[in-house]
């Protein structure tokens, strides 16, 4: 007897400004999929320029699930990903569709397909410890503790990360052991699909960079100072909240509240992003089994296509 074969599903997953949202709705247009947001900062409802949310009308066309789910005040995990993103494939493929997952937080794409380790809980005490010895020594000192205690999960966090920074170290005090260690014993099963991992990356980072920084100036003329005053007004919010974390976010909260001024505002805000790409890069190239395609190709569309039909029709 042969096991009956597993129902598919399509993954695109790519760092900031490769195309991923345009590709996926192309093959909305060409397959049975409904979407999935894989998107840590598109669950905040009202936080749609800074977040490339796609606009009212493209997603009335093509619906996305995962998106607008929480208030900026609140946060969402991995852990919280993975049930409401296995949740909605079940719905999905129940429906006789194509379960398709787009975006860019890799932690959430490994949540999915590798599940979640047991980790300990936060330690309010222990994190205000980190956060003082980071007050006095800096965050790249920091990493550089991680670094002797945690080399493999040091190597993917960058030295100023310091929301992942504190966890990565709270962990290892706590349990006296690697996160990365912990990780890779998760007993959680790999979900029952076969799936299609695409991966986006350029063959020339430069031009991911320009397209970057024409993005971070769309953002700008489309309001993301006019936006996030109307969140502050909104909601009650600091700036170490998850949301205000976010890449642009945290930059305008600083020139909002006269760090610097506007012309910084926008160079601190194009370099967090290029570094943002480039650890979505790093998970990409490290953590995942994809097919690579060049997200800069003129074909990509055509390519993706292509090998999306044989693998259905497989």
């Amino acid at each position: 007897m042969h096991s009956p074969p597993l129902p598919p599903a399509i993954l695109i997953m790519g760092p900031t400004a490769s195309g991923k949202t345009a590709l996926a709705m192309a093959l909305a247009d060409r397959f049975p999929v409904d979407l999935i947001s894989v998107d840590s900062a598109q669950v905040f409802r009202d936080m749609d320029i800074g977040t490339a949310k796609p606009d009212g009308a493209t997603l009335a066309r093509y619906p996305h699930r995962l998106i607008d789910l929480i208030s900026p005040e609140a946060s969402y995990s991995a852990a919280r990903f993975r049930a409401d993103a296995l949740a909605a494939m079940g719905e999905i493929t129940a429906a006789g569709k194509i379960p398709l997952l787009v975006g860019g937080t890799m932690l959430y794409f490994r949540a999915l397909l590798q599940g979640l380790a047991e980790l300990p809980q936060a330690d309010a005490t222990l994190r205000a410890e980190i956060d003082a010895e980071a007050a006095a020594e800096g965050w790249p000192a920091m990493h550089a503790r991680l670094a002797r205690l945690d080399p493999a999960t040091a190597a993917r966090l960058h030295p100023t990360d310091s929301q992942r920074l504190q966890r990565a170290l709270e962990i290892c005090r706590l349990s006296g052991r690697p996160m990365s260690e912990l990780l890779a014993e998760s007993t959680q099963q790999r979900p029952p699909y076969d799936f299609l991992s695409i991966g986006l990356l350029p063959a020339d980072r430069a031009v991911l960079h320009q397209r970057i920084e024409r993005r971070f100036d769309t953002m700008l003329l489309g309001g993301l100072d006019e936006e996030l005053a109307m969140l502050r007004r909104k909601y009650s919010l600091h700036p170490e909240l998850p949301s205000m974390r976010c890449v642009g976010y945290r930059q305008m909260w600083e020139a909002q509240d006269g760090l610097y001024g506007k012309p910084e505002m926008r160079n601190r805000g194009i370099f967090a992003t290029r570094q943002l790409a480039k650890r979505q890069i790093t998970w990409l190239s490290n953590s995942f089994e994809t097919e690579i395609f060049d997200c800069l190709s003129p074909t990509l569309i055509a390519e993706v296509s292509a090998r999306s039909a044989a693998f259905l029709s497989a």
